[in-house]
């Protein structure tokens, strides 16, 4: 190594073949043969006996010979590579450009090692050497070094904040040199120096010139800090009269108003103002007036006498140019047809109803509602004409007919395909009809459901009555009956079709309630008014109720007993509401000519307000299979949509309208009371106040 004795030695390069030079510092291994013994040096005569020194000062290595006897240590000590960087402490980086990384002893060039290795091999040698986690690189060499147990538990006392050396005790007791052992005379019986008794003369001679400084006024005390604060340009470092700071700062003035025909000396007649318009202009203030000035006429340009105003307006003018901030307006072009949003052509989002193509006449006045089967083959409508009619669907033959003796509000058929039963709201009560439609074991199981009723042992406060039917009335095909206080304007079913709600005409806490048919039970799950209520509605698939007053859709969790949330309508009377099939969005009609679109997962508010139609809104319905919605109006018009639902959470609902389907006639102002999809099939149904069910294919 460099600094070394010129008689020291040099490392061979046979180390590995079982020699054993002396002379040099050697490290201590223990002997594995004999495990009572004390460590004994690699290099030493008794590690390798046999070898013969000619010389016991410091002999060439050519004059050692080789040792008859196999050194047990030879084996297990690998050959010692001594490459060492004579660069020194510096940089490394300054290596990066070059092949090699620096010099060794003899001054040749140390090349860098060939890394080749892709994240692939790097993953691999990980996963398959077992030491890679203790390799490490050799900055000043480049190559990788294998860290032995004893640097690597170094390392990790390191990490753990102990010391480097395992034997140093810390807390080992300290020896107090000068009060261990009492002692009867001082260490040090030094007498004490004469400087210590007097003055410094240092000390005088700075003093001295500090009071020659304050006399002088070199010295002065420190003046008092201002509390005042200190106000700063904020463009003092800026050049005003720059031509480039001008040019970019520069507003141009706005150019004032061209003359009109008005301020004509001969204007035409219709400028002129009369006595009364002359009268109102003088009673008006003069910020609020459209001209500063009476036009007048003369008969010609040397008759026109010097305008009064016109140094005042020159005034007026000069203070506008040096008073009034100027401000630019950043003017976007934008082209009209990118404001439209692109929306896909109907012919494209086909099939949905373009076409009437049956008219179901026998009502003699308004058909308030409508309602199909689960099966698409019958249909019911409810009329002011106090009757109830049940149609085929693909014949408009009425099949049945039967008289309620009241005002029909509402009719639901229930939604279960195994039950034949429909709800009919008639003034305060609502029948539960079997209509004996279609399949006989259909209709007479319902019959044998409804009879196998047990009635409770103990009586139950019910809000509401129920009521068997009379044996008239049973003919008709009245099963049940529950009479409410009030009079009904809606009545819906649950989809499983046990459930069904009815809203009262009220503003009491009574307006919704629930009703179970199988064990003749009702009850009232609100116990306070929130607004008056329009319409209610069932979650097609989860316990959610929806209730909407006059601007507001709630919508409650039935098996927590709380409100989930509350939709803002932005209208001002909710007229009806539907539900998607997919229960994420809802629609609603207002008496406003709104139509509201809910998403939501989206928002509270309307995802899009469509104004399609030119007077209120009655009735909206969607279908259960396609993507249609339709809304019918009191202008006598069925508007049907296009308004597809997409799985992505991040796609916004399509809506697109796609027909405006006519033919009811308008009867006292009404127009469409009532619209209905079918189940299966893009048809739809609408009833007018004309006395008619239309069907459009």
């Amino acid at each position: 190594p460099r600094g070394s004795p010129a008689g020291a030695p040099r490392p061979p390069a046979v180390l590995g073949l079982g020699h054993c030079p002396p002379g040099l510092p050697q490290p201590q291994f223990p002997v594995p043969s004999t495990p009572s013994s004390a460590p004994v040096p690699l290099w030493s005569p008794a590690a390798c006996k046999g070898l013969i020194l000619p010389s016991l000062i410091a002999p060439p290595w050519h004059t050692l010979k080789r040792c008859p006897l196999p050194c047990p240590h030879a084996a297990s000590v690998p050959p010692p590579q001594d490459i060492r960087n004579t660069v020194g402490n510096i940089p490394m980086e300054w290596y990066e450009d070059f092949p090699h990384i620096g010099y060794d002893l003899e001054g040749r060039k140390i090349y860098k090692p060939i890394r080749n290795k892709d994240e692939l091999d790097k993953f691999l040698e990980k996963m398959e050497n077992p030491d890679y986690w203790r390799t490490v690189q050799d900055k000043m060499t480049g190559a990788d070094i294998k860290l032995t147990d004893e640097q690597v538990e170094l390392v990790q006392r390191l990490q753990k904040g102990q010391f480097g050396d395992v034997h140093f005790d810390p807390y080992e007791p300290a020896v107090d040199f000068f009060s261990h052992e009492v002692m009867i005379h001082p260490v040090t019986n030094r007498p004490a120096d004469k400087r210590s008794f007097i003055p410094s003369l240092i000390e005088k001679e700075k003093v001295s010139k500090l009071v020659h400084a304050i006399k002088m006024g070199w010295i002065k005390p420190r003046k008092p800090k201002e509390d005042t604060p200190t106000y700063y340009d904020l463009w003092a470092h800026e050049d005003p009269n720059s031509i480039l700071g001008r040019h970019k700062m520069h507003v141009p003035a706005p150019k004032m108003k061209l003359p009109g025909h008005e301020e004509s000396y001969n204007p035409p007649p219709e400028y002129l103002l009369s006595e009364e318009e002359k009268l109102a202009w003088e009673q008006q203030e003069p910020a609020e007036r459209k001209l500063n000035f009476v036009p007048q006429q003369y008969r010609c340009l040397r008759a026109v006498p010097a305008y009064p105003r016109f140094i005042q307006e020159r005034f007026e003018r000069c203070l506008d140019l040096y008073l009034c901030p100027r401000q630019r307006k950043m003017r976007v072009n934008v082209d009209p047809e990118d404001l439209i949003p692109k929306l896909p052509k109907p012919r494209d989002l086909q099939p949905f109803p373009t076409t009437q193509a049956l008219v179901y006449r026998g009502h003699t006045s308004l058909v308030r509602c409508l309602s199909i089967s689960p099966s698409g083959q019958w249909l019911a409508s409810g009329s002011d004409d106090c009757t109830v009619r049940f149609w085929e669907v693909c014949t408009a033959r009425c099949m049945k007919t039967l008289p309620v003796g009241g005002v029909v509000k509402s009719i639901a058929w229930n939604p279960n395909p195994t039950v034949c039963l429909v709800a009919v709201c008639v003034e305060q009560s609502v029948l539960l009809v079997n209509p004996c439609l279609g399949d006989k074991l259909l209709y007479g199981a319902t019959d044998q459901v409804l009879e196998s009723y047990t009635p409770p042992e103990e009586e139950r406060v019910q809000p509401v009555q129920w009521r068997t039917a009379t044996v008239e009335e049973h003919s008709k095909g009245i099963r049940l009956a529950v009479q409410h206080s009030k009079a009904l304007k809606q009545v819906t079913w649950h989809g499983k079709g046990d459930y069904f709600a009815t809203v009262v005409s009220d503003n009491s806490s009574m307006q919704v309630l629930i009703h179970q048919t199988s064990k003749r039970w009702s009850q009232n799950p609100f116990r306070k008014s929130k607004g008056l209520v329009q319409c209610v509605l069932f979650h097609p698939i989860r316990p959610y109720f929806f209730v909407a007053t006059q601007r507001y859709v709630r919508v409650y969790n039935l098996l927590k007993q709380e409100l989930t949330k509350k939709l803002m309508a932005n209208c001002k009377w909710v007229s009806s509401m539907a539900i998607h099939p997919g229960g994420d969005n809802i629609i609603c009609g207002s008496y406003d000519s709104k139509l509201a679109w809910f998403d939501l997962d989206l928002s509270t508010r309307p995802y899009q307000l469509l104004r399609h139609h030119k007077k209120a809104l009655r009735s909206v319905a969607f279908h259960k299979h396609y993507p249609l919605f339709a809304s019918g109006s009191d202008d006598g018009t069925v508007i049907v949509c296009h308004g597809m639902v997409y799985n992505d959470l991040l796609q916004n609902p399509l809506l697109v309208p796609v027909k405006v389907l006519k033919g009811h006639a308008l009867t006292l102002d009404l127009g469409v009371l009532d619209v209905l999809f079918h189940p299966t099939q893009p048809w739809v149904f609408s009833s007018g106040a004309d006395g008619t069910v239309r069907l459009y294919t």
